[in-house]
């Protein structure tokens, strides 16, 4: 039956609006600027317009089946078996569709980890997990470490269980771990064979796989780019496929033993646009290679670079954006990394949450029910097709080098992770990247976020290696900005009060009151309390105030009209009462001079190096 709206568009009764139209009220609004100036750039480069129309004939970038929900894969990284079991079971119990076994000293163990692969280990970790009943085992084993997937078949063979039953990854991940240490024990060449036949052998006794894994984490973790991440993967994905072709692997299994790991951060576009963009760009790797694609399993990982110590609750929101964009990406498994975890190993409040977040999209917000809603959208296809044009050139590069381990041998990865990893500081410093909680924000009474008491794992070298090369060292953007809140906190603990500024508030609340909160934000995103005022005219009351405060800095903060009025007699007397160092919140402009003789020795502003600033404050506060 039809209905009586059938035939009514949307808007219908108003005049069809155009790009010319739309460009028009932006210049308006603009008032002279260039319009450039709503366009931004991502770090490999890629425009990012204000505006894209939609994109015609773009095809559906096929990933999981239709309406099928991706796995629900719970960290396990307890050192302890015993204890790690017990989180499994919780997990699988409370929502959990899998579990990720995450062992010491591999790339993504962030410092935890089970610390043995032996049988005992296994067995214990995994009583009570009916392994043949559906639940998805990703395994990770470290290279140089214990076989762990040669183990693990072996304790599914003495529990006499099918193993084409079993929904396990085994994860291989040589490449990836020797990026992270910057060594090999032996040339890659040396590795092959041996790997290849760790694999036929798990295939022989009926595994289905995938048995190896091109992990993006290393350049993820260590500042890299998108593009740069997916060439990495991309150069790992075709060593491994090499490498089972040369170990007589039919190439048609092997491209099925191979699966790949994405981090999802916190940029919900990019985030979707590089999964799409994977899928794409080893489909014509698998053309290449004479195959038909088939969907890649891809998983994802929460980014590690994202997490704050500071305000971890924040961590949650990054999370949801995180698996929110890879979920409707097409990811076929997804890993949320506990808010908590850059504080220790996480407790179950925060493994909850972490279940929890998937649990909310996938069976409240029915996100899997669609597949591939990014499909037409003008924004999304065309940073999917820029990424690809920039990730193949790179990943070219690299087959030019000779493969993953030799362009590791020459530093190509690390060289570029490198100048995007300084380009990315250098705006976290600035602010431009913002950190809520960390950079912006800050919250110098928040109260501290629990951890299990578990001291971080530390693992001797597993040999000494052949190979040395530039190390992918994981980093988080918010720790410079934690190192001055650690140094805050440790003069709370041994004097009783934290670095101060006073914040010398001139003329009327209207006045000041937008300065003295961006200057609040400033100097607590290093851990300096903001001590406020009221508005004051007389210097005289502002020095007296300033004392009484008990702050070594202090900050003048009102408008450029205010300034022009009062700051140099307010400098005048901050520095008569004692203040070792003046900012004023603003750019000083031609005044600068003027300022700078009353005393005012530094500035703030949005858009200055708020970290090289907040650095010099503390060095100021200790020679003093």
């Amino acid at each position: 039956m039809t209905s009586v709206t059938d035939n009514l568009p949307l808007a219908a009764d108003f005049p069809k609006a155009t790009d010319t139209d739309w460009r028009k009220l932006v210049d308006g609004v603009l008032k002279g600027a260039p319009f450039e100036k709503l366009v931004g750039k991502t770090y490999d480069g890629v425009r990012i317009e204000p505006l894209y129309p939609r994109a015609k004939g773009a095809a559906l970038v096929t990933g999981r089946a239709a309406a099928t929900p991706w796995l629900i894969m719970q960290r396990v990284d307890h050192p302890d078996a015993a204890a790690a079991n017990a989180q499994g079971l919780q997990d699988l119990e409370n929502g959990a569709t899998g579990l990720e076994i995450e062992f010491a000293g591999g790339p993504g163990a962030r410092g935890f980890g089970v610390i043995d692969a032996d049988p005992a280990t296994l067995a214990r970790l995994f009583d009570g997990v009916f392994l043949d009943a559906g639940v998805a085992i990703s395994l990770n084993p470290v290279a140089g470490r214990q076989d762990a997937g040669t183990l693990f078949a072996d304790m599914v063979e003495a529990k006499k269980l099918d193993p084409a039953r079993i929904d396990v990854r085994f994860n291989y991940q040589a490449l990836s771990t020797f990026a992270v240490r910057g060594a090999a024990l032996a040339p890659w060449s040396e590795y092959e064979a041996p790997f290849a036949r760790i694999v036929s052998g798990l295939i022989g006794r009926g595994f289905k796989g995938p048995f190896v894994l091109a992990d993006g984490r290393p350049v993820h973790d260590a500042g890299g780019s998108e593009a740069q991440e997916l060439a990495f993967v991309l150069s790992l994905g075709i060593a491994y496929l090499r490498m089972l072709e040369r170990g007589g692997i039919d190439l048609d299994v092997a491209r099925q033993a191979v699966s790949f790991r994405l981090c999802a951060d916190a940029d919900q576009f990019l985030t979707m646009a590089k999964f799409r963009a994977l899928r794409q760009l080893w489909a014509r790797i698998e053309q290449a290679c004479g195959l038909a694609p088939r969907p890649a399993l891809i998983a994802a990982e929460t980014a590690w670079r994202m997490l704050t110590q500071r305000d971890p609750y924040v961590n949650m929101l990054r999370a949801t954006i995180a698996t929110f964009a890879a979920g409707l990406a097409g990811a076929n498994a997804i890993t949320v990394l506990p808010h908590t975890l850059a504080r220790g190993l996480p407790d179950p409040f925060a493994r909850r949450v972490a279940r929890n977040t998937q649990l909310l999209l996938l069976d409240e917000s029915n996100l899997a029910k669609v597949s591939d809603p990014a499909a037409g959208s003008g924004g999304i296809e065309t940073l999917t097709s820029e990424l690809s044009t920039t990730a193949w050139a790179l990943f070219q590069e690299a087959e030019k080098a000779g493969g993953a381990f030799a362009a590791l041998e020459q530093g190509l990865f690390q060289s570029k992770v490198a100048a995007t990893r300084k380009a990315r500081e250098a705006n976290i410093a600035k602010r431009r990247d913002v950190l809520t909680g960390a950079s912006e924000f800050p919250n110098l009474r928040e109260a501290d976020a629990t951890v299990l008491d578990v001291k971080p794992t530390t693992l001797p070298p597993a040999g000494e290696p052949k190979c040395k090369f530039d190390a992918l060292v994981p980093m988080r953007l918010a720790a410079p900005f934690e190192a001055l809140r650690d140094k805050s906190d440790a003069a709370l603990k041994a004097r009783g009060t934290r670095p101060s500024v006073f914040l010398a508030n001139l003329g009327t609340p209207a006045d000041f009151t937008a300065r003295a909160t961006f200057a609040k934000s400033f100097f607590e995103a290093g851990g300096i309390l903001a001590v406020d005022s009221e508005g004051f005219a007389d210097p005289v009351k502002l020095a007296a105030a300033f004392k009484a405060s008990g702050a070594a800095l202090a900050c003048l903060c009102s408008s450029d009209k205010v300034y022009a009025e009062h700051a140099e007699a307010a400098a005048r007397a901050l520095q008569t009462a004692g203040a070792r160092h003046i900012y004023l919140a603003g750019r000083p402009a031609e005044a600068e001079a003027a300022l700078r003789t009353a005393g005012v020795t530094g500035f703030v502003f949005a858009g200055g190096d708020a970290l090289a600033t907040l650095q010099d404050a503390y060095l100021r506060m200790e020679q003093a």
